[in-house]
């Protein structure tokens, strides 16, 4: 069998003073394992060690215990990164570059040639819905159509994995919808996604399973329809799942 996509197990995260002292454990002790094809959302208020773990993921913090891995390699390898694309809550994109200038810069990065590049573009472009406005610079975008020249840029170099830090962030209904769909198309097209998001109701009928953080720890994890499933108003199913869980802490 193959190895999950993503394998964390006991992780930990101590943030630590000028003196070496422990200031804060933002990571207490997680396990999680996704597999491919997985919408994985992994929810919590701020504070919960959300974003700690991403960084964890991509390489970006060294654990202070415990390993991920992805792929079966460690994150920092770059074959496992070179098979990942990353969105952050906060896309900084240049406003005076159009979107399809955009991704190509992207996909320069990506050391595509130039003429793959931009047959790679077209096809993002068309792909996230932005086909009429790909000649038009993103500073006059909305937060919504920018979220998508972001997501475009992401998935330049076709990874197998894409994680997602808090996509919907700032977003209005409009903007959450078109970002949510654009994640069920691409969930569709077999790529593994993990989700952060403290937009509970958001990622409910997104996410095929999910795992809750509070205070550095998993307090529940499940498949989203079987958490719907067992509660008695579908609507707010996973974030009353959600509230029971942290009430236990």
């Amino acid at each position: 069998m193959s190895a999950p996509v993503i394998e964390i197990s006991g992780l930990h995260k101590t943030f630590r003073d000028f003196w070496f002292r422990p200031v804060a454990e933002a990571v207490n002790g997680i396990d999680l394992v996704v597999e491919k094809g997985d919408v994985f959302g992994l929810l919590g208020p701020n504070g919960s060690g959300k974003s700690t773990t991403i960084k964890m993921v991509l390489g970006l913090l060294a654990p202070t215990s415990g390993s991920v891995k992805l792929f079966g390699l460690p994150p920092r390898n770059r074959a496992a990164r070179a098979r990942l694309g990353y969105l952050p809550e906060l896309s900084y994109l240049h406003p005076f570059l159009t979107a399809r200038e955009t991704v190509m810069y992207y996909a320069g990065l990506s050391n595509l040639d130039r003429k793959t590049a931009k047959a790679r573009t077209a096809e993002l472009i068309e792909q996230v819905g932005l086909a009429e406005n790909a000649n038009r610079p993103v500073g006059g975008f909305s937060k919504g159509m920018a979220r998508r020249v972001a997501f475009a840029s992401a998935l330049v170099s076709r990874p197998e994995l894409l994680i997602l830090d808090e996509p919907t962030s700032g977003l209005d209904p409009i903007g959450t919808r078109e970002v949510k769909e654009l994640i069920r198309r691409l969930a569709a097209d077999g790529l593994t996604i993990l989700v952060t998001s403290h937009q509970l109701f958001d990622m409910q009928d997104v996410c095929s399973r999910v795992a809750i953080l509070s205070h550095g720890k998993v307090v529940g994890s499940g498949r989203v329809e079987d958490i719907v499933a067992a509660a008695d108003d579908k609507r707010h199913a996973l974030e009353d799942y959600f509230v029971e869980r942290l009430k236990v802490q």
